[in-house]
């Protein structure tokens, strides 16, 4: 991953983080370039990729692109979820968020490999997330959910998470933001909003395979022990509701009696309600140690207010 401190060839971000794509090498064409889209043409400026491409048309098909987000911003690609796959005459299936778009490039999002390529990604996707979309405070406004009613599906021939029963705690022990790792599709932005554009350093992805996660570049097991400032851009950027803000997250959820959002999961890390402060203690006594002594509450204090707390 580009976020690996062993690369040699571009500095990190920063000396003290681990960052996101901000030091991967620049993709898309290196000139203007005029592309066809199911039959559509138009051209791009320098820079540009097979997905400006498909975006900038009428295309006969969606195409989602889960983990891409505006470039603009300092975000990706990452190529991580591949539901942006299309065919080109001249290469063959390739995924349009990373691919750059090359002058007299003929795109097809209809081809039929193109086609069950993005459904076989999108079902692999959904056999990460637990669909209960009912208890999600994205409701009505998730990316993922929008993919998967775009392209009919009924039922995922992965599963789903829920099936596995291998649901995370729901990390409520944050004043501004709530984590649930089993809606998170792994796509990555949160990651790059975190440490490419705020330059925080507090979100980074862990563990491997069906083990990886969304974790805290300082070892914290919650929101509230990490360094998280809540600025509220990983919560802007994620696709899905893993990230939400605070006091919106049942927002969109159908009211069904005895059903919520925490029983449905089964356990959640609490706030104690006692730190309303943008910053967690911990980056409280970081920024303390810089700029000299504060008032505020100390880490140990923080860790010992965090509690799992089980549902029936």
């Amino acid at each position: 991953m580009s976020s690996e401190f062993t690369r040699t060839d571009v500095p990190p971000l920063t000396e003290a983080i681990q960052p996101g794509t901000a030091t991967d090498p620049t993709i898309g064409s290196t000139d203007t370039a005029t592309v066809t889209v199911d039959g559509h043409e138009v051209t791009l400026e320098e820079g540009a990729t097979v997905l400006d491409a498909v975006t900038a048309v009428d295309t006969n098909e969606d195409v989602p692109a889960l983990c891409s987000y505006d470039r603009e911003d300092n975000i990706g690609p990452r190529s991580e979820c591949r539901t942006c796959m299309v065919e080109t005459d001249d290469h063959g299936l390739v995924p349009s968020c990373s691919f750059p778009a090359e002058d007299g490039l003929n795109v097809k999002t209809d081809a039929t490999a193109a086609t069950e390529a993005r459904d076989v990604n999108l079902d692999l996707v959904l056999s990460n997330h637990n669909l209960r979309c009912t208890t999600c405070g994205k409701n009505g406004r998730c990316e993922l959910q929008d993919a998967a009613i775009a392209t009919d599906v009924e039922e995922p021939r992965y599963g789903v998470l829920d099936d596995r029963d291998a649901y995370e705690p729901i990390d409520d022990s944050s004043s501004f933001i709530q984590i649930d790792r089993n809606k998170c599709i792994l796509c990555n932005r949160c990651v790059e909003a975190c440490n490419d554009v705020q330059v925080e350093g507090v979100l980074h992805m862990e563990g491997s395979g069906q083990d990886t996660r969304i974790g805290f570049q300082n070892g914290a097991e919650t929101m509230a022990d990490s360094t998280c400032v809540s600025c509220g851009h990983c919560v802007t950027v994620c696709p899905t509701g893993s990230l939400v803000e605070k006091g919106i997250e049942d927002a969109a959820t159908l009211p069904i009696p005895g059903f919520t959002q925490k029983n449905s999961i089964g356990q959640s890390f609490e706030s104690t309600d006692e730190n309303k402060e943008p910053m967690t203690p911990m980056k409280q006594d970081d920024r303390s140690e810089t700029n000299g002594p504060t008032s505020t509450n100390t880490a140990g204090e923080s860790e010992s207010e965090s509690e799992l707390e089980d549902w029936p």
